[in-house]
Order: structure tokens, then C-alpha cells, then sequence
């Protein structure tokens, strides 16, 4: 066996690292070196100027300081009128501020030089940095001489912005180690890991979550414990101490719980019809169980509210009822499990599609019941998958704002508390602790889970699965089954048929004679939110898709330091509220070294840095299921990782693979709560567009954009699925 560390390695990799140290730090330095020099020639050119303008008259110097101090906001400037060391020195500047540091300093030994310097009819470019009004600044003296250029009539004291030259400098310093400290781990890795590869890609996840995930944490952490510029845990106080934000804490917990719950049990009865029986019209069925995710969040609370309202079509006009309300825990549990189920069901379904039907072939053939080979072979080996679905869901509901703003009533919960922190109150530090809270019922959730699943093993694909799937269930369930799929798909369509309609109508719930009108004005109004928001999630998708997938089988294959470190992080971004997210990428992207604020990367990693937990979970829970004999014989075989992982793991985890994609697109189309805040006059998104359309009682011209919305999704969810198609290895026929 080839020993990867040795004393020559460890030598040569000293010694290199050495080098290249001192060749960053020589060019680094140079580059400082000459920013300098640049910075001293503006100076200079600006000092000339200014002098050169200034009058001689003393009647013209009073208002020549206030006109001078207008005009050039590089430098704060100081008339000083008579000889130093001669005349009664006469001070002119525009505010007291700028006197009371000249006279604060003129005494100390680098302003005496400087004033030597200007009686010898010389410029003074101070080695020093001085404080005025919170900032740095470089001082410089400037003489000022008759027309004949024989006597000295005073001076001008420059107050030069020196906070460019420390950024820069900064900036630089922080370049030159993280270059260093990348080509260290580089080498490294080349010199000493026995897989390069896979070490670069563990190298990759980390930095990406470090960088986009834990240091926008960082800075909305920072941010809660700073009050007034110092720190302080006054934030903290009131939050903890508040029963008003305890009460929304356990309202956001009882939320979840009831939401994650039905919603996984609604996509597992989805799933399994659709995978593992027989039943007829299964795309019909798929697509309506992915119908709820590809629409604006609060479209269907607008449903809902426009059908089921105080004043709602069926409610009131139908049934006339008078005391039915939508609002409150009821209607936001039904509206987040019918919004939220397809992520349970797009989990499920890769899940179900991927257990080999031999184990159940064999607990029927010997005299099994379809229900306790159900009960022992096929949810025990799917409980992977309905643990990660119910926590996906958990979290996403946590995260929603959009639903409980509309439907919420007094029911508190967290994220909207902290959206009104932030939005209504402008405390940016009570929004981030609110958000922050989230974490710890999200993390609990996290570590049962983790704890449940490491205790047994679901491998069952150990080769080739079977093409063939027994059908486990007696007609009557079936028939059952999809008695409440087709309800469930009926009140759907119903809801979305309320959207459609909003399209043809001059505004739904005020006045409902039929127009075109909308349709022209919305999709006038809407072209170019459209074409951004497409061509930005086109952008995230495959990128989210190959990420998480390479994550998963990190998470599931590999052992490394750190590992539940960056499985957490991974994962943390769906548990956070999008105000927050977007609170902390400004924070952290409004600044040196990456300023990303109003591009539209920062978009594209909104959406993949939000979305990765779902194609992450789905990859896991089908990675578990299949047996790393298989990689490690083609790893015997000569086959290096990215073949393994190209012609093995992705074929087999297919499924997931276009379920994590799927959901990326579709979520980054209908995104809001981040985006709010992330959109600039270049970019901009729909979901922000019919959310103000909706705020302005414009739900004629939300309906077409959800509309146009839904077209769209769908469109590209078809060409998806041709282009990319399931494996034909889990492809099953059914026995009987």
C-alpha cells in the first residue's frame, strides 16, 4: 500500500507552502505599493487644483470655503489665513467640527512639521491617520502663495478620505490568505488523500455553505446583539421575556406538527398509488399532486379566502353562512398541507419507486398478507422517506410568512412576528432573534430523525432491481385510495379553478363582469418579471441538482471531520424564514469582498442555497437504499469517483434526481419571502409583482401572472421529464 505521508511529502509541502507565501505576500504588497502611489497622485492633483482657486482677498475667503467644500467631496478643507509661527492665525471652514480638530491638533509635533513645511513654501502629506466624524482621514498642508510667488499668505489644510485606502487594503489582505489558504488545502488534498476528487468536492460543499450559508448566519447573529453600535443583549432580553413571542413560538411548533403530519400521510397515499398499484391515470394524478408547489404561496390562501371567506362565494352566496371563519390554526393548517404535500409526495415517490419488489415477491410467496407485507417489508424500508418528508415539511412551514399574514387571524406564529419586526417596526435585530428561535424546534426535529434512521439499515437495491412490482393492496383500498385522491384532486382544481376564473373577470370579489382587459395589462406590466424569473431559475436548477445530489452522497458515503457539521448547515437554510435570509445576504453582500446586493447571482443563490435541503433529503433517503457494494466494486474495478457517481449512483437515484430539480425550478418561479428583498431595478421577480397586485386588490392581474406562472412551470416540467427519464432499471410492471 503507497504510504501518503511521509517525511519527503511533509518536506516538499513545507517548503512550497513557504514560497508561495512569500511570493503572495511580495505581490500582494506590490499591488498595495502602487494603489498608494495612485491614491498620492489624486491627491496631489486635487491639492493643486484647490490651491490654485483659492483666493488671496480676505473678503472671498468665507464664502469660497462653503462654494469649495460643495464641490469637492473628496476632502474636507480648512482655510488658514497668515504665517505660522508669525500672524495670529485666522481659521475658515464651513462647520464648527472641522475648527475644533484644527484646533485640537495644531499644537502636536506632526501638524508643527507641517506648518514648518509650508513656510518653506512646501506641500506636507502627513505619515499619520487621523479621526473626523467617525471616519479615517489623512491630512495635508498645503501653502498658499501671493501671484508674484514670494510670500506666503496662509495655508489650506486638507482632510483626505483615507477609508478607500484601508478597505482596499483590507480587501488585500484578505485575498492574499484565502488564496494562500486555498492553495494549502488544494495541494493537500492532491498530495495526501487517497481520493482527490471526492476530497475537492467535500472542500467545495464546505466552502459554499461557509460562505453563503454561515456567514450571512453570522452577520444576523452579530446583528442581534447590537444595539446602538455597541453590544448589548437587550434584544435577547425582550424576546426570551416576551409571553407574546413564547405564545407565537408554540404556535409555529403547533402549526408544523399538524401540518407536517397530514401533509406526509396526504403524499405518502399519493405515492404509493401512483408507484405501487396499478391504478390508471397516473401522470394525470402526478401532476395534480404536484400542483399546489408551482404556484405564488399565497395563492391559495387567496383561494381560500375569496370561497370560504366572511363574504366568500360558497360560504355566503351559496350556503349562506354567516359565523364561518377560514382564519385561525384550521385554515392554515389546510392550506399549508395542500400547498405543502407535493413535497412530501416528489420525496415519496422516489423513495417507493426505488425498493426492490423482491422482498415483498417473497413475503407473499410465502403466505404473507398484503397488509403485513405492507406493514413489515414496504413502510419499514420507506421510513427513510417519510421521515425526511415530514421533516421538509416541518421546516417549510415554520419558514412560511405568506399564509399565516393572510389567513392567520389572531393566531400568532414566529415568522410572521418577525416579519412584522422587520418590515412593520424596523427592528432588524428583534426580526433576526425571532427567525433565529426557529432554528431550535428545526434542529430537534433534525437529530430525532437522525437518531431514528442510524439505528437499522433500508438497503434493498443490491444489484439490479426487479422490473416487476406485486400489487399490495385489495381493489376495495385501492378503489379507497383513489376515491380520496380524486377528492382531494377535485377541491384542488377547484381552488386553482378560482385563479383561472380571476383571469376573465374586472376584479374577483368587487366586480365580476367578464374582461379581457386584465390579460393585456398584466402581461404588458409583467414581461420583463417574466423573462427574469425564468431565466434565473433555469440558471439555478441544474446547479442545485448536481449539488445536492454530490452532497448526498457525501452525507451517505463518506466519513470526514466535520460531516454533521455540513450536513446541518446543508439542511439549515430551509429551516430559516426568508426575511431572514434576505436580511442576512444584504448584511453580508452589501461589503468587501463580495458585493452582490442588486446582481442577479445573488438570486441564483437564494435559490439554490433555500432548495438544496430537498434535493439533499430526497438523495439521501434513496442513497440508503442501495447497497455501496456496487460503487466499491466499480472503484475495484478502476472506475474513479466521477465515473462511479456518472454511470452508477446517478442512474440509480434518478428519481430523486429529477424530483430535487423539479422542485428547485418550481420553487425558485414562485419564491417570495427572500427574493422581497433581494430584487433590484435589473431584476425583478413575478411571485413580487402578483403579491403587489394581490396587496392592491388587483386580483384580476395576479390571476393572469399565476396563471402565466403555472403555464410556464409546467411547460418546462414536461420538457424536464423527456429529456431527463427515469432509470429503466426502476421501471415495474405489476404482478398480480
Amino acid at each position: 500500500m503507497i504510504e501518503l505521508f511521509t517525511s519527503r511529502k511533509l518536506i516538499t509541502f513545507f517548503l512550497i507552502s513557504a514560497v508561495v507565501l512569500v511570493a503572495l505576500f511580495w505581490l500582494f504588497d506590490t499591488i498595495k505599493d502602487s494603489f498608494d502611489r495612485i491614491v498620492r497622485d489624486n491627491h496631489r492633483q486635487l491639492v493643486n487644483v484647490v490651491v490654485e482657486a483659492a483666493p488671496r482677498e480676505e473678503e472671498d475667503i468665507e464664502n469660497w470655503v462653503r462654494m469649495v467644500n460643495r464641490e469637492f467631496t473628496e476632502a474636507d478643507i480648512i482655510y488658514v489665513r497668515g504665517v505660522p509661527g508669525w500672524d495670529e492665525l485666522e481659521i475658515y471652514t464651513h462647520n464648527d467640527r472641522l475648527k475644533a480638530f484644527f484646533e485640537q491638533h495644531r499644537d502636536t509635533p506632526d501638524f508643527k512639521s507641517g506648518f514648518d513645511s509650508v513656510y518653506y513654501l512646501e506641500n506636507y502629506y502627513s505619515r499619520l491617520d487621523y479621526s473626523f466624524d467617525g471616519k479615517r482621514v489623512s491630512v495635508v498642508l498645503s501653502p498658499l502663495i501671493t501671484e508674484m510667488r514670494d510670500d506666503l499668505t496662509g495655508f489650506l489644510v486638507f482632510l483626505m478620505s483615507a477609508e478607500a485606502g484601508k478597505n482596499f487594503s483590507r480587501l488585500l489582505d484578505i485575498f492574499m490568505i484565502g488564496s494562500f489558504a486555498a492553495f494549502v488545502t488544494i495541494y493537500f488534498i492532491s498530495k495526501f488523500f487517497r481520493d482527490p476528487v471526492m476530497g475537492f468536492i467535500i472542500l467545495g460543499l464546505f466552502v459554499m455553505v461557509g460562505v453563503f450559508v454561515a456567514y450571512p448566519l453570522f452577520e444576523a447573529v452579530r446583528l442581534t446583539f447590537i444595539s446602538e453600535g455597541q453590544f448589548s443583549m437587550a434584544t435577547w432580553k425582550t424576546i426570551l421575556s416576551s409571553r407574546h413571542y413564547l405564545e407565537a413560538l408554540w404556535g409555529s411548533i403547533r402549526l408544523g406538527i399538524m401540518t407536517a403530519s397530514f401533509a406526509t400521510v396526504i403524499g405518502f397515499i399519493f405515492a404509493f398509488l401512483i408507484t405501487r398499484t396499478s391504478v390508471k391515470g397516473k401522470k394525470f394524478l402526478s401532476t395534480m399532486g404536484i400542483l399546489p408547489v408551482i404556484s405564488p404561496p399565497f395563492s391559495l390562501s387567496l383561494s381560500l379566502i375569496l370561497l370560504f371567506g366572511s363574504n366568500g362565494l360558497i360560504t355566503k352566496q351559496l350556503l349562506g353562512w354567516q359565523d364561518f371563519t377560514i382564519y385561525g390554526l384550521g385554515g392554515l393548517t389546510a392550506v399549508q398541507t395542500i400547498g405543502m404535500f407535493p413535497i412530501a409526495f416528489m420525496t415519496l415517490s422516489g423513495v417507493l419507486q426505488a425498493i426492490d419488489s423482491t422482498l415483498e415477491e417473497a413475503s407473499l410467496d410465502l403466505n404473507g398478507s398484503r397488509w403485513k407485507t405492507f406493514s413489515r417489508v414496504t413502510f419499514p424500508l420507506a421510513v427513510p422517506g417519510v421521515l425526511s418528508s415530514w421533516l421538509l415539511v416541518f421546516t417549510n412551514s415554520l419558514a412560511d410568512f405568506a399564509n399565516p399574514l393572510l389567513l392567520g387571524g389572531s393566531y400568532r406564529v414566529l415568522s410572521v412576528e418577525a416579519y412584522i419586526e422587520v418590515t412593520g417596526r424596523n427592528r432588524l435585530g428583534h426580526g433576526a432573534a425571532l427567525s433565529l428561535l426557529l432554528l431550535l424546534p428545526t434542529l430537534t426535529a433534525f437529530l430525532v430523525q437522525r437518531f431514528w434512521v442510524s439505528r437499522k439499515s433500508y438497503v434493498t437495491v443490491t444489484g439490479k432491481p426487479s422490473t416487476r412490482l406485486s400489487d399490495l393492496v385489495s381493489r376495495p383500498v385501492k378503489y379507497v385510495m383513489l376515491s380520496f385522491v380524486v377528492l382531494l384532486t377535485v377541491f384542488i382544481l377547484g381552488l386553482y379553478g378560482t385563479i383561472v376564473a380571476g383571469c376573465f373577470v374586472e376584479n374577483w370579489g368587487i366586480d365580476y363582469s367578464f374582461s379581457l382587459r386584465n390579460i393585456s395589462e398584466a402581461l404588458q406590466r409583467g414581461r420583463a418579471a417574466i423573462v427574469d424569473t425564468f431565466t434565473l431559475s433555469a440558471i439555478a436548477t441544474p446547479i442545485a441538482g448536481l449539488i445536492a445530489m454530490m452532497a448526498a452522497l457525501v452525507l451517505v458515503r463518506k466519513k470526514f471531520v466535520g460531516k454533521r457539521l455540513l450536513e446541518g448547515l446543508i439542511l439549515a437554510p430551509f429551516a430559516i424564514p426568508g426575511t431572514l435570509i434576505g436580511i442576512a445576504f444584504i448584511l453580508a453582500f452589501n461589503k468587501p469582498p463580495l458585493i452582490l446586493v442588486g446582481t442577479g447571482a445573488i438570486i441564483v443563490i437564494n435559490y439554490i442555497i433555500r432548495e438544496l435541503p430537498v434535493g439533499v433529503e430526497g438523495g439521501v433517503a434513496t442513497l440508503r437504499q442501495i447497497d455501496p457494494a456496487i460503487e466499491e466494486a466499480a472503484n475495484d474495478l478502476g472506475a474513479d469517483t466521477p465515473t462511479v457517481f456518472r454511470t452508477i449512483v446517478l442512474p440509480l437515484i434518478r428519481p430523486a434526481f429529477i424530483s430535487g430539480m423539479s422542485y428547485t425550478f418550481v420553487r425558485s418561479m414562485t419564491a417570495v419571502s427572500a427574493v422581497i428583498f433581494l430584487i433590484s431595478a435589473r431584476w425583478y421577480h413575478m411571485t413580487v409583482l402578483i403579491y403587489n397586485f394581490s396587496e392592491n386588490i388587483r386580483f384580476g392581474l395576479a390571476s393572469v401572472l399565476s396563471t402565466t406562472l403555472i403555464i410556464i412551470v409546467f411547460a418546462t416540467f414536461g420538457i424536464m421529464r423527456l429529456l431527463v427519464r427515469k432509470s429503466e432499471h426502476l421501471e415495474k410492471s405489476v404482478s398480480f
